[in-house]
Formats: C-alpha cells, sequence, structure tokens
C-alpha cells in the first residue's frame, strides 16, 4: 500500500437509505463505521432485510483495528451479528447503543465472541493508526455521536445521523463548540447525512410532538395505540410523559420493543414511574380510556403488530371502535405503498389513525437543507462527500455545498462500492469493488440472488401451471391422461374447459414425439399466452412406469 494513502470504501448507505457501511483504510489498517440493515421493498417478495456487501473485507479481515457504531438505529446496527461472524474486532459504543447492540447479540448467540467497548461524546480512542474524537450529535435516539477520524492522511469528519434541534427531548444539542474546534485543524474531508437534502429549511425540534400528542390524547375516548420504530427512545419517553398527564397506563408490545424499552429504562434513558409500565395482558382488563398501547409496524409490515392489526389477524387483541392510532413515523422511501394500505385498512376496522400528514406527531431525525449548510458553514473542509441516502439525496446534498461555496471539484458524489482516495491533500477516485444488495432470507444470507427475487415477482404476478406425465418407458406413450395443476393463475370454471383443451395439446405433442420437457414447457407457454395474453411460470415433470 502507498505511504499517506487515505481510502474511503462506501459499503453501504450510499445509493439508498439503509445499510449504513463505511470502512476507512490507511496501509493494512481498517476502521469501519456502522454495519446496518435496509428495509426489502416491495417487490422484494420474502426477503427479511438486506444488509451491505462486504466482500472486499473478505481477506482483509485482520486488518479491521475496529468497529464503531454512531449510534442504535437499525439501518447502523442491524448487519452487526453477520459482521461479526466474520470479522473479529472490538466494537465501539456509546452506552445506550452498546445496551441496544447487547440485545441484539444476545438475541443471535454472538455476545460472548464480541469485544465491546463503551465510549461517550468527548472521548478519544486510538484506534490503529485512526485517532477518533467522539461528539454528540443530536438524532431521534439518544446518545448518538459523530466522529473526528484523524489519519496520517489528514482529518475526516464523519457526521453520522444528525439534526440541529435546540429544544431536543433529552436537553442534549448537537456539539457546536467541538465542531468549531475540529473546523479549526483543516478539515480534509466531511462525511455528512444527507436524508433530507431535498426538505428545504430546518427540520423541527422533536418538542413540536409534545403538543401534538397531548391535543389526541384529550380527545381520545379509547385506546390509544402507537407505532413507532422499536429503537426510538426518545419517543418512548413522550408518549410516557403523555401518558402520565392523562392518567393512562402504558404497555410496550412486540420483543423488540419491550426490550429496548427495558434496557433503555435500566441504563437510564427513560425516565418512568415505576408504576407507569404495565405488561400487555394487564392493560388489556383496564378500562379503555386508562390505556396506551405501544408497538412497531410504522412502515406497513404485514408481519408486524400494526400490520396484523390492520387485517384482524393480532392474536392477543383486536382494533375496537373507538379506538385511536397513531402512525408516529415517517414512510421509508419505497414503504409509501404499505403504509397507505395499513392507514386504510385501520379506518376499514374502526380505528381513527392520526399520522403525520394530518397532525404533528412525527418529526424526522435528520437535518434539512439549512442545517446542512451550517454544518458545511461550522465545519469548512476542503473537500465534501455526501453520504447516507439515495442518490437523488446525495445528489441535491452536493449542490446545496456548492451553493455555499465548496468548489465543484471539491465535492464527490458517490454510490457505494466506489473508492475515494487521499494523497499529499488531494481527492481523487479509486476502483470500484462491490457494493450491491445481499439479502437475507430466514437463515439464508446471500443465496438468494436478484434472478430468484424475479422468479418470485413473476410467480405472484402470473402463478404457474405444473403438468405431471406418466409414460410408458417402452413404448414413451401416455400410460394416463396429463395431470394438471395451476396456483395463482385459473381461478373461474370457465378455465376446466381451457384446461381439457391443454391436455389434449400435450397429449398430441407426445403423440408425435415431442416429449422432451424443455419442448413441452415452450408449447404450454405459447398456447397460454394466445389464450389468455398472460405468462405463468410453466413446469413440466415426467415419469416412467
Amino acid at each position: 500500500m502507498t505511504d499517506n494513502l487515505l481510502r474511503i470504501i462506501p459499503l453501504g448507505g450510499l445509493g439508498e437509505v439503509g445499510k449504513n457501511m463505511m470502512a476507512y483504510e490507511y496501509g493494512k489498517n481498517i476502521l469501519l463505521v456502522d454495519a446496518g440493515l435496509m428495509f426489502p421493498d416491495n417487490d422484494m417478495l420474502g426477503i427479511d432485510y438486506i444488509i451491505p456487501d462486504f466482500r472486499y473485507l473478505q481477506d482483509k479481515t485482520d486488518w479491521v483495528r475496529g468497529i464503531v457504531i454512531t449510534h442504535g438505529h437499525e439501518d447502523h446496527t442491524g448487519a452487526l451479528p453477520h459482521l461479526v461472524e466474520q470479522i473479529n474486532a472490538p466494537v465501539y459504543a456509546t452506552t445506550l447503543t452498546r445496551g441496544l447492540i447487547e440485545s441484539k447479540l444476545s438475541r443471535n448467540g454472538l455476545l460472548s465472541k464480541v469485544q465491546l467497548k463503551t465510549i461517550k461524546a468527548g472521548d478519544t480512542a486510538q484506534i490503529g493508526p485512526f485517532q477518533v474524537e467522539f461528539f454528540h450529535v443530536c438524532h431521534s435516539i439518544p446518545d448518538g455521536v459523530g466522529l473526528g477520524i484523524t489519519t496520517p492522511a489528514g482529518l475526516v469528519i464523519h457526521t453520522g445521523d444528525y439534526k440541529f434541534d435546540h429544544t431536543p427531548v433529552d436537553g442534549w444539542p448537537t456539539d457546536y463548540a467541538k465542531l468549531a474546534e475540529l473546523a479549526s485543524r483543516n478539515v480534509l474531508a466531511l462525511l455528512a447525512d444527507s436524508t433530507n437534502a431535498d426538505r428545504p429549511g430546518w427540520t423541527p425540534s422533536e418538542r413540536v410532538i409534545d403538543g401534538a400528542l397531548r391535543d389526541v390524547f384529550r380527545a381520545s375516548k379509547g385506546r390509544i395505540i402507537i407505532a413507532s420504530f422499536a429503537s426510538l427512545i426518545s419517543r418512548m419517553q413522550q408518549v410516557g410523559n403523555a401518558a402520565i398527564d392523562h392518567g393512562r397506563k402504558l404497555a410496550f408490545v412486540g420483543m423488540s420493543m419491550v426490550e429496548n424499552a427495558k434496557t433503555a429504562r435500566k441504563l437510564g434513558y427513560l425516565e418512568f414511574p415505576d408504576d407507569l409500565v404495565i405488561p400487555l395482558d394487564q392493560a388489556l382488563k383496564l378500562p379503555a380510556n386508562q390505556v396506551v398501547i405501544m408497538g412497531t409496524g410504522t412502515q406497513g409490515e404485514p408481519t408486524s403488530i400494526m400490520g396484523r392489526l390492520s387485517t384482524g389477524t393480532n392474536r392477543q387483541f383486536d382494533i375496537l371502535p373507538e379506538d385511536t392510532v397513531i402512525l408516529s413515523s415517517h414512510p421509508i422511501p419505497g414503504n409509501e405503498e404499505s403504509v397507505y394500505r395499513t392507514i386504510n385498512r385501520l379506518f376499514r376496522r374502526g380505528a381513527n389513525v392520526i399520522y403525520e400528514n394530518i397532525a404533528p406527531v412525527h418529526v424526522s431525525g435528520h437535518a434539512s437543507q439549512e442545517e446542512m449548510k451550517l454544518m458545511l458553514h461550522l465545519v469548512r473542509p476542503k473537500y465534501f462527500i455526501p453520504i447516507h441516502g439515495e442518490l437523488r439525496h446525495l445528489r441535491q446534498h452536493g449542490e446545496i455545498a456548492r451553493q455555499v461555496g465548496i468548489p465543484e471539484d471539491h465535492i464527490r458524489v458517490i454510490e457505494n462500492g466506489q473508492v475515494v482516495e487521499f494523497k499529499d491533500g488531494r481527492m481523487q477516485l479509486g476502483e470500484r469493488i462491490p457494493g450491491g444488495y445481499v439479502f437475507v432470507d430466514g437463515a439464508g444470507v446471500g443465496e438468494i440472488g436478484p434472478s430468484v427475487v424475479r422468479e418470485r415477482e413473476a410467480l405472484a404476478r402470473d402463478g404457474f401451471v405444473l403438468v405431471t406425465l406418466t409414460m410408458d418407458q417402452d413404448t414413451g406413450r401416455l400410460v394416463d391422461e396429463p395431470e394438471i395443476i395451476t396456483r395463482g393463475f385459473i381461478y373461474t370454471r370457465n378455465g376446466d374447459d381451457m384446461l381439457d383443451e391443454m391436455r389434449h395439446m400435450v397429449r398430441s405433442a407426445v403423440e408425435r414425439g415431442e416429449t422432451h420437457p424443455h419442448d413441452l414447457e415452450q408449447a404450454i407457454k405459447s398456447f397460454l399466452f394466445n389464450k389468455t395474453k398472460r405468462r405463468p411460470m410453466v413446469f413440466v415433470a415426467t415419469s416412467q412406469t
């Protein structure tokens, strides 16, 4: 490796919202920042979640000096169990983030295999040749940090997720003074969150939610059911405060929500009276106007609490006529359809649904355009690389940087896998490495590729047809009528005539000696398309007697 060469390698989070992961490489030393997951798009059928493609690290596992996690959200921690199975390196995290990570690793049986190191804002850690200074950033979860990374090639600032909230719920705003102090040391490069780069103005303070919750609690006559991300600790505190003010008890539901609330209370990040939080079964026995239930399902996930309530398939409880449902979230890009479908179903079941479009029950944890300009002015970097966002967000953030005076040739809008190199104070593009999606489907990691997902789409769209032929091994003739099974293709009785016609067509083809499964499949596909203008997946299976 060339001396004095710093390589910045985006493994995830540049080109999508989620699966954030960055590698900083100097010589044979690598510092990893975050290891997150991403929720699947609607057309990724059967996929549980997506993690970064970190094949680049497979032959460099002994180069990794440490893994820094900036905060406890899933898009920054969700891939950690998969990463630590392959890489043995200490994991650095703040107290709350560490607590959430411990719960996650315990569920995967990995906690004993990982060396966790607790840091706090204001600390400095020497991780190989990287001197990492941790500074507090305000986000929608407490205990988030940004990083000042001093390398032999220069000082790099990695913001993580941040916003400039002057009245945060925990009373701990982003550390302006530290950012200014870092700027005084000539920042080589700034890598900053781009999630809200297309939103003008300033992101509202978390405090605006207090008033919205107060209004909803005051007007609600029945139960209040609130959906939020399981790691949104500050929202739990706000809901708890509203419950206290209106004489209600609070019950958490869903394993991740219950575990995260328990961890946050134990570590002192949730301050509740002992009698406020009660088990769900006890809450369901109380009068409806004395109960608040908080669970997951903000993104319309079918298997979440909110998803099951919307379809009437939740086992523990169902929607009652005077229930008020609050979706305290913003749809992740790509999930809008699922979220609004869930809202419509909840309305249909009799709930009064409150969501972001009609009341300020959620605000973003990410900086908007004016805050991004402030960050750029505070830090005054020589070079700028937008991170965390889809390409449209990265492009817009790059344009914002140009507007505040950073030269265009000092801005690099890159996507996953595009290496950026710094040598002698100058930035240049390096090679491209793999930076795609790794699908997690049940216990399978990376075993499902795009071709399988496309097959699932085809099956979901047009169904399949299975034709089974039993043939005499001596004569090659059919012993019995072709057996035809369809799923997701024909539902009406009118289809019986078409299936009879298809049997006749198959039988005639076999009598002509066309017995190869591939040839029969093509003939059946042509027949079905001519009849229906649809293209189901067709399979032909033969056996001999």
